[in-house]
């Protein structure tokens, strides 16, 4: 530990998927929680070949420093957020990878979409906050699919295939205990009380999700889950022009890609079944997508590693 401490100081170089970030960090105990959520992941010298994206995390030395210390996130010469408190650097350093990523991975057509895989076949699940996506995909992450991502789908060679980014899933206030124990085996990180979006846990990405960070995989299906208090399970066709329409309107960057965004969102919609998923139980949610795989409906094909 103490030498990962040294090596953020100096600066490292994390590789998630096709990305890497090189970061520095002196905050105070960043380390920590790095280590436990980062530990399978990739990483190399800061003077290792080139890096997308970087990003610092900065003590704050001002005259509030003794009695509430801050940490600044800085991307080469920008500031994107306001100082968090230090004791929140893991978080900030999250939503800071994201901002780098939505504002400047425009060689993917990004969606906003947790995205899994079973059999070769992507799973991808376009949603609003509060939908209970990122609850749904972990909680599918341990229970056989793969994890690709939970905030970005990465979509290559104009939508044949969702690339992988493993990152560590964002769980939000009663989702961290429901997920606690649904899937005990999880390792979750610690919980940041008191941030923009509430209380806030982030979950380790399984080994085999980390060791698989450059295997692609084929579309096969798109289901927009909405969790509704007291509801029924219920997986339901939806038309695929309206699932044309919800899956462009959550890419970051559908109208910057122009005619390569269409094509790409076509053809997703076009290999893929679409669903619409009401849920309030998880078990019976990842039941009925248990169920949605096992039926050979996906239409994607696994894709060639790259």
């Amino acid at each position: 530990m103490r030498q990962l401490r040294r090596e953020l100081r100096r600066g490292l170089t994390l590789e998630t998927g096709p990305l890497s970030v090189r970061l520095r960090s002196h905050a105070s105990g960043f380390s920590d929680t790095f280590h436990r959520l980062y530990a399978r992941a990739p990483i190399r010298g800061h003077d290792e070949g080139l890096a997308d994206f970087s990003l610092r995390l900065e003590r704050l030395h001002n005259a509030r420093w003794p009695l509430r210390p801050q940490v600044a996130l800085r991307s080469d010469q920008e500031s994107p957020f306001h100082p968090f408190p230090e004791d929140h650097a893991f978080p900030l350093f999250e939503w800071g990878l994201n901002w780098c990523i939505a504002t400047q991975a425009h060689q993917y057509l990004m969606l906003h979409a947790a995205v899994v895989e079973k059999g070769g076949h992507a799973l991808i699940m376009p949603a609003q906050p509060g939908s209970g996506k990122s609850t749904l995909c972990a909680a599918l992450m341990h229970r056989g699919w793969r994890l690709l991502s939970d905030e970005f789908g990465l979509v290559a060679d104009a939508g044949d295939a969702l690339v992988p980014l493993p990152r560590p899933a964002a769980l939000k206030n009663e989702s961290i205990e429901i997920l606690r124990q649904f899937a005990p085996e999880a390792v979750i990180g610690p919980v940041f009380p008191r941030t923009r979006k509430g209380r806030v846990a982030h979950v380790m990405p399984p080994e085999e999700s980390v060791a698989r960070s450059q295997e692609r995989a084929g579309p096969g299906w798109v289901v927009f889950p909405q969790y509704r208090a007291g509801a029924a399970t219920g997986l339901h066709p939806f038309p695929k022009g309206r699932a044309f329409l919800k899956l462009s309107g959550n890419a970051f960057n559908y109208r910057l890609r122009g005619a390569e965004g269409f094509r790409a969102v076509s053809a997703i919609i076009n290999r893929s079944r679409t669903y619409y998923l009401e849920f309030d139980s998880l078990q019976h949610a990842v039941e009925a997508l248990d169920r949605m795989a096992a039926s050979n409906e996906g239409t994607g094909s696994r894709a060639r590693a790259n």
